[in-house]
């Protein structure tokens, strides 16, 4: 059947790619994503995806970024940072135990001296100053565990 316009008739070939990753091992990739997000804790998804390419990963960062989201990974945030301990002059803000002896003398003449007391293991407080007029007024010292709230 000839053409109405003139031109030759054609057939029309479609060309498929295959997707990129049938021949992918996405289990490998979301385990290493995992073991260097471990490793390193404050890296996003971009900087994971460098290290991913230093290591032989040929991928993308979106990918990569799919992969964060379907496993849940997050950045965690940025602790504040803890307050000056000194003021502009140069002095210390630190509580001494001259300091410390005077507070507690205040409360044992309002309250009365109590059995046993419990510090913390500050310099302020294991002062042999502390522990010397404690002693002398009769109250034990119980002292909290390192690292216990």
């Amino acid at each position: 059947m000839p053409c109405r316009l003139g031109y030759a008739s054609w057939t029309v070939r479609t060309v498929r790619r295959l997707s990129a990753g049938s021949g992918f091992d996405a289990q490998a990739l979301t385990e290493d994503i995992i073991a260097l997000v471990k490793q390193y804790g404050r890296y996003g998804y971009r900087r994971v995806t460098a290290l991913l390419c230093h290591a032989g990963w040929t991928v993308n960062h979106n990918r990569v970024e799919r992969i964060w989201r379907r496993e849940g990974l997050k950045v965690p945030q940025r602790q504040p940072k803890r307050g000056r301990l000194w003021l502009n002059d140069g002095t210390c803000i630190r509580l001494r135990h001259e300091d410390v002896l005077a507070a507690l003398a205040e409360l044992f003449v309002t309250r009365g001296p109590p059995a046993h007391i419990r510090l913390d293991n500050g310099a302020e407080f294991i002062a042999n100053a502390v522990q010397k007029w404690l002693g002398q007024i009769g109250v034990k010292t119980l002292y909290i565990a390192p690292g216990s709230p």
